[in-house]
């Protein structure tokens, strides 16, 4: 019997990362029925918005999604698609695994790391209001009301940090069942609860009261400046980090630049009813159609979804073929080539060409 997903080929380099990723995972024999849609900022000039409800339905009717990226206008524009998707199907725990592989460039070697990160809460949930608005100047009046001593001064934009105690509780849930389903040994806790005592100090307060539950996992807190440093200096010493949506997506990307690069860094978005998989990099519009990007990132978040669909020889040997080829060295594309490799890096299809011979 097949499975359903939805594929979503995203914009700029995605539809081509997309597709080298449909290829590996057919490749592997397990039977997919993909429900091919179209998103983004090509969609938004065609169609009036980057996410039409066609694309809502697909995911409601299939549960599962592999999606490619998708470009988010910085400043102005639309809201991000990836956000909004975890909100509409409460995808509350992005799961982000960061681990070395031989043949890619990094100082650090044996790094394996797994990010879970709350998705639907904190600052990143976006909720704003505009400088000089009715809006934002009742808010402004309110702060001042409740902290007189607050300096908060009048043509500001205001952005809202809400973490509640289900939204804690579920995330650190999730960081400590996974843990224990594969085999980790320690939860770390990061948190700025030192300065922002009622959300981050709540966030604190749940994970310290889940822990109880788990004895047979190690957990410890960290403050989530002196975790970047840590990082950087002893990520040996980490295992599983569970953080706010704000600090898990910053800290995904210094665990990822541990490793090499966003080029091999897969995610997932979890949900009670259904899942998306995508890679944790951006849709790097001026490489598109070129051949050319790295697919690594989001066939491996083809293999997390692999998994999670319950076809995990499927999913091991997919990660198998991209460090042998990674690896090897030979058929990779131009951001994998090592110092003083004269060797002509290849194409996109051409990397899953040889992650597909090594299926």
């Amino acid at each position: 019997m097949g499975h359903n997903v939805t594929l979503i080929r995203g914009d700029g380099i995605g539809p081509e990362v997309a597709e080298a990723t449909r290829r590996v995972v057919n490749a592997t024999g397990v039977k997919i029925d993909w429900d091919i849609q179209d998103a983004g900022v090509d969609v938004h000039a065609r169609e009036g918005t980057p996410l039409p409800e066609r694309v809502k339905e697909s995911m409601k009717r299939n549960k599962v999604c592999l999606k490619a990226p998708i470009t988010t206008p910085v400043g102005t524009g639309f809201r991000s698609v990836n956000v909004e998707l975890r909100k509409l199907f409460d995808l509350y725990a992005c799961l982000r695994p960061c681990r070395t592989y031989q043949g890619v460039r990094s100082r650090y070697d044996k790094i394996d790391l797994v990010i879970v990160r709350e998705n639907t809460e904190d600052l990143y949930a976006g909720i704003e209001f505009k400088r000089d608005t009715p809006e934002a100047a009742r808010i402004i009046e309110v702060i001042k009301e409740l902290s007189p001593g607050a300096k908060i001064r009048e043509h500001a934009g205001i952005s809202i940090k809400p973490i509640s105690v289900e939204g804690a509780r579920r995330i650190v849930e999730f960081a400590f069942d996974f843990a224990e389903k594969n085999g980790r040994k320690k939860v770390t806790a990061v948190h700025k609860a030192n300065i922002m005592k009622f959300t981050d100090g709540l966030f604190l307060e749940v994970a310290r009261e889940v822990a109880t539950k788990h004895p047979k996992i190690e957990f410890e807190d960290r403050i989530v400046d002196n975790m970047c440093m840590q990082l950087v200096q002893y990520p040996e010493r980490y295992d599983v980090l569970v953080l706010p949506n704000l600090y898990g997506d910053i800290i995904s990307d210094l665990c990822a630049g541990l490793i090499g690069g966003l080029g091999v860094a897969p995610g997932a978005n979890i949900g009670l009813n259904g899942a998306m998989f995508e890679a944790v990099h951006g849709s790097a519009p001026k490489y598109a159609n070129q051949n050319k990007v790295n697919p690594t990132a989001l066939i491996l978040s083809g293999a997390l979804m692999l998994e999670y669909l319950g076809e995990k020889l499927a999913a091991d040997r997919v990660q198998k073929a991209c460090a042998a080829v990674i690896a090897d060295g030979k058929d990779v594309t131009y951001d994998m080539r090592t110092a003083g490799d004269s060797r002509k890096p290849v194409g996109t299809k051409e990397m899953a060409d040889a992650i597909i011979a090594r299926l």
